[in-house]
Parts: C-alpha cells; structure tokens; sequence
C-alpha cells in the first residue's frame, strides 16, 4: 500500500475520472452559491454592482452573473466543461487581480483557489462522468 501511495503513477492509486467528476461537480456547486443570487439580482431588475474593469456596474453583475451562475452550472452537469471553465476562469482573474486588487491575499484566497480549479478543470475536461462525454 505504501508502494501505491509513494507511486508517481496516479493510476496504480486512484480513477482519475473519478476525481475529475468530484472535482468539477464540487467547483461547480460552489461557484453555484455565488452565482445564484447574482442571478436572482439580475432578474429583479437591481443593477448595483461593482465596476472593476470599467464596461458599466449593469454589464459587470451580467457577466458575473453569467459565469458564476450560468457556466457554474454547465460545469456542474459537465456541459461545455471546457468552455464554461475558461470562462469562469477569466472572472476569477477579474475577481481576484481587479476586484479585489487592493485587498489583503485572504481576501483574494477564494477567487485564487476557484481560479485554480477552473484553470485544472478546462485543461482535463468533463471526464468520462459528463454530459460532454455521454454526448461526443
């Protein structure tokens, strides 16, 4: 057992498509809690929201609301992984590099850990445990 675990081989130790599915269904899930309300904000009308980039407070929450609640959900069935992935990759570098471009590194920790997982994501796919793979 020592033998597998000190192995660089990560299949004598684990299903790799298996932690892809609970890597991308737990990402996704807790993007999914940011999201949400962006998404409920959107549809009742109330447009106040940061401006970190400079394209409006209304097309920033939009585009937020879009990938953390809309990709964050794609990347949870695992549809689109890929191109869900990048594109809540790129809002975690706006969250983290313009949003919160001031703020102490805990404050920017969560966007960077969610950053990192979209990043991982996009590069493996959904996996064989997706709706991308059920549909190719």
């Amino acid at each position: 057992m020592l033998k597998k675990l000190l192995s660089t081989d990560i299949s004598a130790l684990i299903n790799t498509n298996l932690s892809i599915f609970i890597l991308r269904v737990g990402a996704g899930l807790l993007i999914l809690t940011h999201g949400w309300p962006k998404l409920l904000k959107v549809f009742a009308g109330d447009f106040s929201f940061g401006d970190p980039i400079g394209i409006g407070a209304a097309a920033s929450l939009i585009l937020a609301a879009f990938a953390e609640g809309i990709c964050g959900f794609l990347v949870t069935i695992g549809l689109g992984t890929r191109l869900a992935s990048i594109v809540l990759s790129i809002n975690m570098f706006v969250v983290v590099f313009f949003a919160h471009a001031a703020d102490p590194f805990g404050t920017k920790e969560k966007g960077l850990l969610f950053l990192l997982l979209f990043v991982v994501i996009a590069l493996t796919g959904g996996g064989k445990y997706s709706l991308d793979k059920k549909l190719a």
